[in-house]
């Protein structure tokens, strides 16, 4: 049987090269139910980007706004840009049964424990080695020598952090992981805490043994 449910917030993060986006977009396919958190941001659209898909973009005034009215889950100032979650999306979709998935830090991560942890299941991605790390980031032809140093040298202190999530995972096959991340998710949507009807299923069944 399927009960109603609230859904899950999941948490999946690494150092950069670690396979985090690759999993989730994968996961993304895959997963009818499955939604991508959208990030408010103050910098300003890129190319290509959409409004509301990729990000919604405020001024800094309006960020602020949003911080001081507590209408952010979390937030974080990343390269002279702000960043966070918007509540009242992530909470509708949650109550409704959808499940989130947040692409975001360890700052990010304590944040929504303090604020919606009994909602919350988050991944932590290792790579191999850190010299598979830094191939990765090389094969990707994205960044220089400088800031592929820079990445590694942060990936030290998101590593630091591995402790504080609930699953760790070696990203040595992509499949594999997929596959990993994807039971770790369906364990948490039948999780008793999230069945929202349940106790009304179970005092049904009471309510037949004491006709009999």
């Amino acid at each position: 049987m399927e009960f109603s449910r609230h859904g899950v917030m999941l948490v999946i993060a690494s150092p950069s090269g670690a396979g985090k986006s690759s999993i989730t977009r994968r996961l993304l396919a895959d997963q009818n139910n499955l939604t991508m958190s959208v990030s408010v941001t103050t910098r300003k659209m890129r190319e290509g980007e959409v409004e509301g898909i990729d990000y919604y973009f405020v001024d800094m005034a309006k960020f602020e706004a949003m911080r001081e009215q507590g209408k952010l889950l979390e937030w974080a100032k990343v390269h002279s840009n702000y960043y966070g979650t918007p509540a009242a999306g992530v909470d509708q979709l949650i109550a409704s049964g959808k499940d989130v998935v947040f692409d975001i830090d360890y700052q990010g991560t304590q944040q929504l424990y303090e604020k919606r942890r009994a909602e919350m299941v988050s991944i932590f991605l290792l790579p191999p080695s850190i010299l598979e790390l830094r191939q990765r980031l090389i094969s990707r032809a994205l960044d220089s020598k400088e800031v592929i140093d820079k990445r590694l040298q942060n990936a030290r202190i998101e590593i630091d952090h591995w402790a504080e999530y609930d699953y760790v995972l070696v990203n040595d096959d992509l499949d594999e992981t997929c596959d990993q991340v994807t039971k770790i998710l369906e364990t948490a949507r039948v999780a008793r805490t999230r069945q929202t009807d349940l106790s009304k299923f179970i005092k049904g069944l009471q309510s037949q043994i004491d006709s009999l």
